[in-house]
């Protein structure tokens, strides 16, 4: 349910081009196959995010406070406990893992976590969503590892800004690293862009030429009310709808129906072979076509990104010499795995205290 009353922008409709890929129909249980994974509402979970650490060298204003104060490393999950959650997941039926942080890359032996987790039989495709940080040095590695896809947050390219939004970042750093993703073979590597009104909203159009340019795809996402940034999201709330509107001003833009496995909706750019995706959890919630949960670093399994409701996986891991609980314990996930966040009431009172940065981007 949309609260219209928080911002004048909230209550704008969806074009009907956006408003199309509303899903219409909810996943059949009797069509999963036995043993795998169907929450209450039948939807197949098939993708799950994992953080390996809450540990970050930015420290975005939309992500994290200032002076965050990260995990100690007993209370983080070990690369070995990580490879047997997902290990766990995919002899469930996930296919998909996509590796987050914090900034994954800034965790020490992670390729060791990616080979292992590439040839699991079963496994379809890794990847990994990272800040492009480390990206001049692990372009090559990650492919080696057998990681399919790079997922890169850019918010701007202005210098200044991107540091005062990053509070540390270096923003010639992340363009080393978007160029080395492209020299080390990667296909199909995606930008992330959180939209802020009054902050970036004017570079859209630029990040779109950029991307179309290097053949990279951009997906724009709305802000997400996760911990108390010291600011209110009402001011700064960016529509996808009106994104998309005021990308149509410049660019030729062809509704598709393709899909990474995620909760974009993307259309295609005429005259070149990049893709512009939106993300909106707030204008078009997308939660009754959801198959994925989270695994924070610190062990604990999120159904859903929107609320509160966690098992802890860190205690079975530590207890049990066998998977056995561990996987009853996911099956067990499934019962509080709810029907749909709620974002747009939360845009200034955010009810989900944890950051971003804790549940895994």
């Amino acid at each position: 349910m949309r609260n219209e009353s928080l911002n004048p922008h909230l209550s704008d409709a969806l074009p009907d081009e956006l408003a199309g890929f509303r899903p219409t129909t909810t996943p059949e249980t009797s069509r999963h196959a036995e043993g795998t994974l169907i929450d209450k509402y039948g939807r197949h979970i098939t993708y799950i995010r994992l953080s390996i650490t809450d540990r970050c060298d930015f420290r975005c204003t939309y992500c994290m406070a200032e002076d965050m104060e990260f995990l100690p490393r007993e209370q983080v999950l070990s690369l070995e406990e990580c490879l047997r959650i997902v290990r766990t997941f995919v002899g469930m039926g996930v296919t998909k893992v996509r590796i987050t942080g914090g900034e994954p890359l800034v965790r020490r032996n992670a390729l060791w976590l990616m080979e292992q987790i590439a040839v699991l039989e079963g496994m379809k495709e890794l990847v990994i969503t990272t800040n492009g940080s480390q990206l001049d040095r692990y372009a090559v590695p990650l492919m080696n590892a057998g990681v399919k896809r790079i997922n890169i947050s850019l918010d701007t390219l202005k210098p200044e800004r991107f540091k005062a939004i990053t509070r540390i970042g270096d923003l010639d750093k992340v363009l080393r690293g978007i160029e080395a993703t492209r020299t080390a073979g990667f296909t199909r590597t995606k930008l992330n862009t959180v939209m802020m009104r009054s902050i970036n909203d004017d570079e859209f159009i630029d990040l779109v030429r950029y991307a179309t340019e290097r053949d990279l795809n951009i997906s724009f996402i709305e802000e997400m009310p996760l911990g108390d940034v010291g600011r209110g999201r009402g001011n700064t709330y960016f529509s996808s709808a009106e994104a998309l509107k005021l990308l149509a001003g410049s660019f030729e833009l062809q509704p598709t129906a393709e899909s990474t496995g995620g909760p974009a909706r993307y259309w295609r750019v005429q005259g070149s072979d990049s893709r512009v995706g939106f993300i909106s959890p707030h204008s078009h919630n997308f939660c009754d076509t959801c198959n994925r949960v989270r695994i924070t670093a610190q062990g604990e399994l999120y159904p859903c990104l929107g609320q509160n409701d966690a098992m802890s996986l860190m205690p079975l891991l530590r207890e049990n010499t066998t998977d056995e609980p561990l996987r009853e314990a996911i099956v067990r996930s499934m019962g509080i795995k709810p029907k749909e966040h709620n974002f747009t009431e939360q845009l200034d009172a955010p009810k989900v205290v944890r950051f971003m940065s804790m549940t895994g981007g």
